[in-house]
Parts: structure tokens; sequence; C-alpha cells
């Protein structure tokens, strides 16, 4: 069976399941929608959270961006992984012991005020749209390899998929369907490493591996691979940093609390029976993310090696192999299958600007005069970042079988995270806002009713979001991060470790920290991403101008900024009620699974 065959047979087969789970697991009251009716045991709840935490910004474009940066793109991974064990160990546990179920409630009832909700609805609709949008971005990419469509096509698709198991099935139909997408990403993830690993070093343990000897050599893998990108001038792959030492350190911050106040991985602890069990799905979760997680360097690794290996053959298996040799690059016309079907995609591109008509992959940025006494005009090979992952087992030759799991597995992270943040978004707006705001006369099936509507509404505008990106898969993805970090965190941190902080100081506080953050993103990347209404000019013209932070990483600047503000505002305004700082008081007891008094 050919492989577009073999793709087609692969993912229509999960797609199938993914619905049929749906069906049969499909809600039937308020609280098998927003939480799977509290029934979910924590292993299974452990592997739904994986593979609701692991978007296609973990999948797809992670293992791209380290390969890319080398030791500087593990700010995503120490930053994502950091910031689920944070959100294990300081938040989820009270949270599930207040008995909020939504991150908007929690405020309202924390901070004593529908006003406190309300900004909370529109921080967690600004976040979760902007962390769809990377989802979208990602199914995009999928798509549009795999099944031989248009980007804007794999989009819609993904969004019918999408429709048809969160709308109907709820937080209920998601879960278990999350359950099996866990399954499909981590298969897909972690075979094609094991075979790369095996091939490059002969060790099957990619984790491993990554600290192995090449194949046949007394080379380290990871020393090679150092030589072969400082010769294409490139940094050096191991001690590379992401610009500054200092926006690094951000990065990885921002990224950490960002994780840690993602409402729609809140929600999930939420679905199972105790407080007890939410502290063991937490920790299940953890192991379930660590096995990608600790994969991915080593994917990195490994596809970078064989990239320029394509590029450059002989480079791997010749010690004294020199890069700049005349002839010593593939011709054109001979390149592998794999990068002409990528081509078509438009996310890899050649441009032969010396007309030799071989392929010349380097940093052009180099100063290095070598490059143009060699006759070299510029880098002629453009690669998106977010195609390493998928094309790794492609550029590894490896069988027709693991690269359509791979196919598989790509679309499950970015569909089941995507699902995930519907339901946030869907439960922020049909729950805290009509049924606690608007409407507290609906009733139970019209509140049903208005969350499936305001889901579908979310699919539309996630879609348009997903067309017209303002980065890359993980970048995107960092922006959400970012916002939710300078919002959501600090408000639920004061909200359960701070008795005193009062409504006044954490509306403040939530208001101040997103808007300077979404100031000095759109300042970058234009006002709600419209390309063309960039306004750094207003503050010099210099990208990165505060202290050359990346916008990317802005969100730890916002939560100082938040938290500040929200003290300041604070002993300037009325004290907490007592009953309040007695209902905190009680939430840090986290035993039991029924509510604290005053939650509701």
């Amino acid at each position: 069976m050919g492989l577009q065959a073999l793709t087609y047979l692969v993912v229509g087969l999960t797609f199938a399941l993914y619905i049929g789970i749906a069906i049969w697991a499909r809600a039937g009251s308020t609280s098998e929608f927003y939480a799977a009716g509290g029934s979910v045991h924590p292993v299974l709840n452990g592997m739904a959270t994986g593979a609701d935490w692991m978007s296609a910004a973990s999948f797809i474009s992670m293992a791209g961006l380290i390969g890319l940066f080398g030791y500087g793109g593990t700010v995503f991974l120490m930053g994502w992984t950091g910031g689920y064990v944070l959100l294990a160990m300081l938040l989820a546990p009270y949270l599930r012991k207040f008995g909020k179920f939504t991150v908007p409630s929690f405020f309202s009832a924390r901070y004593y005020s529908k006003g406190a909700g309300t900004v909370g609805v529109v921080c967690l609709l600004i976040a979760s749209l902007t962390y769809i949008i990377g989802q979208m971005t990602g199914v995009g990419v999928a798509f549009s390899r795999f099944l031989g469509v248009s980007n804007a096509t794999g989009i819609f698709i993904g969004m019918g998929i999408v429709f048809m198991y969160a709308v109907f099935g709820g937080m209920k139909g998601i879960t278990y369907t999350q359950v099996a997408q866990y399954c499909v990403l981590i298969l897909a993830y972690t075979v094609p490493a094991i075979f790369i690993s095996l091939n490059l070093t002969g060790n099957p343990i990619p984790q491993l591996g990554l600290g192995s000897d090449m194949a046949g050599t007394d080379v380290a893998l990871l020393s090679k691979l150092d030589q072969v990108v400082t010769d294409l001038g490139f940094a050096q792959y191991t001690t590379n940093f992401r610009g500054s030492m200092l926006n690094t350190f951000v990065y990885t911050l921002s990224l950490m609390i960002g994780t840690a106040g993602l409402p729609h991985v809140i929600m999930r602890f939420f679905t199972v029976p105790t407080v007890k069990d939410a502290r063991s799905s937490a920790g299940w979760a953890l192991v379930f993310i660590a096995i990608l997680y600790t994969t991915a360097p080593a994917v990195a690794a490994m596809a970078t090696m064989n990239l320029h290996a394509t590029v450059n053959p002989g480079i791997v298996q010749d010690a004294n192999f020199d890069v700049m040799a005349p002839g010593s690059q593939i011709v054109y016309d001979e390149r592998p299958a794999w990068m002409k079907r990528w081509e078509v995609t438009g996310l890899l591109k050649f441009t032969d600007k010396n007309g030799d008509g071989r392929i010349q992959h380097y940093n052009d940025k180099s100063k290095d005069p070598k490059f143009a006494a060699a006759g070299w005009a510029g880098n002629e090979l453009s690669v998106n970042k977010d195609i390493m992952v998928l094309a790794n087992p492609e550029i590894a030759l490896l069988p027709n079988w693991v690269i359509a799991l791979v196919a598989a597995g790509g679309l499950a992270a970015a569909l089941s995270t995507a699902a995930g943040l519907l339901l946030a978004i869907s439960s922020a707006i049909s729950h805290d806002l009509i049924k606690e705001k608007l409407m507290p006369d609906i009733s139970e099936k019209g509140e049903l009713m208005a969350g499936k509507i305001s889901m579908a509404c979310s699919i539309c505008v996630a879609g348009y979001l997903g067309l017209n990106p303002p980065d890359f898969a993980a970048g995107t993805v960092a922006i959400a991060f970012g916002l939710a970090a300078s919002s959501i965190f600090p408000a639920l941190m004061m909200g359960i470790f701070s008795k005193t902080m009062n409504k006044e100081g954490a509306i403040a506080g939530m208001l101040a920290g997103i808007g300077v953050t979404m100031l000095y993103v759109f300042a970058h990347k234009g006002i709600f991403f419209i390309k063309g209404t960039e306004f750094l000019g207003l503050f010099g013209g210099k990208s990165s101008f505060f202290f050359g932070i990346e916008p990317n990483a802005f969100g730890a600047v916002g939560a100082v900024v938040n938290f500040a503000v929200a003290f300041a505002v604070k002993n300037m305004t009325t004290p907490v009620p007592e009953n309040i700082a007695q209902m905190v008081e009680d939430v840090r007891i986290p035993k039991g699974s029924k509510a604290v008094d005053g939650a509701h």
C-alpha cells in the first residue's frame, strides 16, 4: 500500500475512533458536559491531562525549536514541564477543594465579586483563543502534508472533527477521546525516535542515544552535531542561548507560570471523585508527559543531524568530511522524495542563489569569509520549524507505516488540546457569563445548549485565527502562555495563599498585567495579530526594546506588574470580609472532596 493511501487509512481510523468514543460517552447533563460527572479514574484522567496539555506545540513544534536553537530552545522544555509541576503542587488540589470547576467561578466566589469573574472570563477568552491559533496552525501543517490538501482545507477539516466530538461529547466525551489520543500521539512520537536512535547511535533508547557515540565511531552524537553546525556558520548547538541570559530566564518563567494558569488543564482536576484522586491524577499525568518530554531533545538533535546529512551526504560517516568542498552538497535535481513532498506544502523552499544546481544550507548571517570564497551566495534551503518532527521519519527513510503513524499523532496532539481549550471557552461563556451573570434562571437544558452553541462559535473563530497566525505553532502558544501568566496565574496564587487580597486589588492586578503584556505583544505582532498594525515606532522602532526580552516571553513581566498593582490597590481599599478570609484558610487544608463553606 502506498504512503498516501496508508496515511488516509491510519488517520481515518483514528478519527473514527475519536468520534465513536464521543458518541459512546456523550454528555447528558451540565455536570457531564463540564466535569465528566466527576467519575473519571485518576490514571485515565492522567492520560487525558497529558493529551490535553501536550499540544501541537509540544508534538510538532518543540523539537523543531530545540533543533533550530539548540540549548536555547530548551526554554520550552523547562518552562512547560516546570509549570506543570507548579500547577500540580500549588494550585490543583486547592482549586479542587474549593469546588469551582472554572477559573472565573473561583474568582467570583473568592473575590466576592461578579466583576472579578467577568474580568476572569475576558482574560480566559483572550489567552485560550490565542492558544487555539497554535493548535489550528499545527492541524494545517499536518493535514497539508499528509492528506495532500492546502493548509486552509486542513484547518477546515480539523474544525469539523473537533466539532463532532467536542460539541456533542462535552468534558465526558473529550476525556475518553483524549485517552485514545494520548495513546496515538505517544506511540507516534516514540516509535520513530527509537528507530532513528538505533540508526544513528545503535542505542534503541532515544534518551540514552542522545548522549551516546555515533554508530561505528568514537565521536559523541552531540559533539559531531556541534562540529557540523559550527562548520555551517550556526551557533554551537549545546551552548547556544536564546538571546540573552535574561531573556532565557524570563522566557522560561513566563512559560512556567503560564502553564500553571491554563484554565483547560485546571478543569481536568474536577473530573475525578476526590481531592486525593486529583493529586494522584496529577502525578500520573506527569509520568505520561515525561515520556514525550524526555524524548524531545533526542528527536531534535537527531532530526537536525539527519537534515544536514541529507543536504551534505557523507557528513555522518566520514570523520574528515569537508562541508565546504566543491560537490559536497546534494544536487537539487537529485533531492530525496520527502523534500519534493514537503515543497508542495510551501513549508520547505529552495532558491538556487548561486546557480550551481546544488543546495547550500547554512547560516548566511555568519561573517566567516569562507562561504563567500566558496561561491555561496546565501542560504538556499528554507525549512519551517514546525515540520521537523513530522518530516523526521521521512528524512530517516523509515517505513511508510511509521510516517502514517506520525501524521495521526500530530493531529491527535493538536485536536486534543483544541478540544480542551474550546471546553474552557464554552464553560466561561455559558456557565460564568450566561448562567452566573446574565440569565441566572436558565434551565440546565438551556445552559447545556448555550455551552454547545458557544463552543461551535469558538471553533469558527479559532479556525479563522488559524488561517492568519501571528507566529509558528510554539511561538503562538508562548504568547498565549504569557497572557495567562500575566493575568490568571497571579490572581489564582493570591486567591489561594493571601487571605488579605481583596476584589479591588485582584481586578486591578489582572487588568494591569494583561494590559501591559498585550501592549508589548501587539507592538511587535500587530493589534490582535493583524499584520500591518504593529506600532513599534512608538517605542523607538527597536524589536524587543524592553531589556532585550522577546514579546513571547513578556508574560513574566506582566505577572510582576499584576502582583505589584494588586497589592498596591489592596492596601488603599476596603479589607477582605472575615468570612472570605476564613474560607481561604479552609481551602489550604486540601482534604476530602466537598467544597469549602462559603464557596457557593
